[in-house]
């Protein structure tokens, strides 16, 4: 038997290097119109068997007439990356932040990506960008060339304009609904990637930088990180810092485990900080729904500001992308003022839509074949056909849960921009809903009455090889608003400046610690008389 297995397994794994190899052969092959118009009919109807509310911000007729109208353009063989292009508009028009269109690329091997991890960091991270008014702004250098600074303006990337570069890459995705927050925001971080999609790995950018009213043109190469030599490394340490014991390093072990501590960036992924002396305010960020241990945080840092009699709590949800349901679920169990539904029964195409694409798209293939036959009978009976004709597959998060016994009593704020996306902008249209919470910031990302997700297979068109990530089952809050298609709106509009950025201000969170210093709340065993209002 275990000759078999790894027979079995050494047989996969030359079938996938021959398989890449080929790939990589054929990457700019040219690829007939008839093989083409077989990939854009073979998209539509994947979508049509596997996305639900396929027509929720675009009708039939209108989603019909744009696939019809790509077959017809196709008029002459073209490479797999020009038909990407002109795909990927038309899939964006459904408007679902969670559908996702990548091109077919070369794919690395082993040796190849060590050989690019030894050259070092690539010069688009070596910046932090943001898009403001449809122009390229440094927000933060971690290069090397320290002439550059904060508030610089990036004109052109090896020659090409921003100007025309921004425009182009945004027909190639979407935002949930017709918001116009999150594609500026995505653009941000995303427009490198498009960038190295088109014109292969960059190991040098020549950058244009608007400065003081002048262009600077500068190259930036990859930075090498490396590290300082043991003794080094012993004489620095010995000189500026005690050994830890083994419990403190234990500690510090547990402690990065349980906040999802990040070894590139060396920050945690969830923090609590207590900004004011007496512990009365509580600042909150999370920038993640995912990594570390969410339920161990939420009850180690709400007992501490139940210990604390913490008043106010300020959640930094800004550029969260989302993440798990059940983590904002149990974090709303300890905001919510009542017994609370946090989601609906998750609407999906029908009872074997979670069977045909299954969450283990990405799975090795001998992995994929011994999960299935578990994972099959047990999504087929999760799903039922209600009484509307639609097919709903149930979830715990959909019945009435009660509060935590640490629930938070106080006033709450929440930050929010474009970048507050699926889960992050889910548990932001309960907050919102439930009326518990202040907001402030612009309008989320994420559309209020949520979006098409959960499970979220890739399929690979037979010919080009394009790759498409779409969610399977519509994920809503209890609460819901109109008009349809548009983010969580904020109580207080707040979009940062370059000028912010420049001086380091953070204008969400000074506005938050100003309202709060001109609007105390008071304790009810200090009311002195009835007129006081307790807010």
């Amino acid at each position: 038997m275990k000759k078999i297995f790894f027979l079995s397994f050494y047989c996969l794994l030359f079938l996938q290097c021959t398989s890449v190899k080929k790939h990589n052969e054929h990457l700019n092959d040219l690829i007939p119109e008839k093989d083409l118009r077989a990939d854009v009919d073979f998209t539509y109807k994947k979508l049509q068997r596997l996305q639900p509310k396929l027509y929720w911000y675009i009708s039939k007729n209108e989603l019909d007439y744009k696939f019809d109208s790509l077959k017809n353009t196709i008029t002459k063989p073209m490479t797999s990356f020009d038909f990407y292009k002109k795909l990927s508009p038309v899939v964006a028009s459904i408007h679902q932040g969670h559908l996702i269109v990548t091109p077919s690329l070369k794919i690395l091997s082993k040796a190849e990506k060590k050989a690019l991890k030894d050259k070092g960091i690539s010069p688009f991270l070596q910046f932090d960008f943001d898009i403001i008014n449809d122009k390229m702004y440094v927000i933060k250098n971690k290069s090397e060339n320290k002439a550059i600074k904060t508030g610089a303006e990036v004109i052109a990337i090896n020659n090409k304009k921003i100007s025309e570069l921004i425009p182009e890459y945004n027909t190639l995705f979407t935002s949930d609904g017709y918001n116009k927050t999150f594609k500026r925001k995505r653009m941000s971080y995303m427009l490198p990637a498009f960038y190295n999609n088109e014109n292969g790995i960059q190991d040098s950018i020549q950058y244009s930088f608007k400065q003081n009213d002048s262009i600077h043109e500068i190259s930036i190469k990859r930075k090498k990180t490396e590290r300082p030599k043991a003794n080094k490394i012993k004489a620095n340490v010995a000189a500026t810092t005690v050994t830890p014991t083994s419990e403190q390093k234990k500690k510090i072990k547990k402690d990065k485990s349980i906040y999802g501590y990040n070894e590139i960036t060396k920050t945690n992924n969830r923090d609590l900080k207590f900004i004011e002396k007496d512990s009365s305010v509580a600042l909150l960020k999370i920038k993640h729904f995912d990594l570390g241990n969410p339920n161990r945080f939420y009850e180690e840092s709400f007992s501490k500001m139940q210990l604390n009699k913490t008043k106010t709590l300020i959640i930094d949800l800004r550029n969260n992308p989302g993440g798990a349901v059940n983590e904002i679920a149990n974090l709303y169990s300890y905001l919510s003022d009542s017994t609370f539904v946090f989601i609906d029964p998750y609407e999906v195409v029908s009872k074997t839509s979670l069977i045909e694409k299954t969450p283990f798209s990405k799975y090795p293939l001998l992995a994929k074949i011994l999960i299935t036959p578990f994972y099959a009978p047990v999504a087929y009976f999760k799903v039922h056909k209600a009484d509307n004709g639609k097919y709903y597959s149930s979830n715990s998060q959909s019945k009435p849960k009660p509060i935590n016994k640490n629930a938070f009593k106080g006033k709450i704020y929440v930050m929010i921009n474009g970048g507050t996306f699926s889960a992050a902008s889910i548990i932001s249209s309960n907050l919102k809903g439930s009326k518990r919470a202040t907001f402030v910031g612009e309008e989320t990302g994420g559309a209020y009455n949520g979006s098409v997700a959960g499970i979220m297979p890739t399929i690979k068109l037979p010919h080009s090889e394009i790759k498409i990530m779409m969610g399977l089952m519509v994920v809503a809050p209890f609460y819901k608003t109109n008009p349809e298609g548009r983010g969580v709106f904020p109580d207080k509009e707040i979009i940062p400046t370059i000028s912010d950025y420049i001086n380091g201000k953070d204008p969400e969170l000074n506005w938050i610690l100003e309202d709060i210093r001109k609007n105390p709340i008071i304790p009810k065993e200090n009311l002195k008389n009835e007129n006081v209002t307790l807010k």
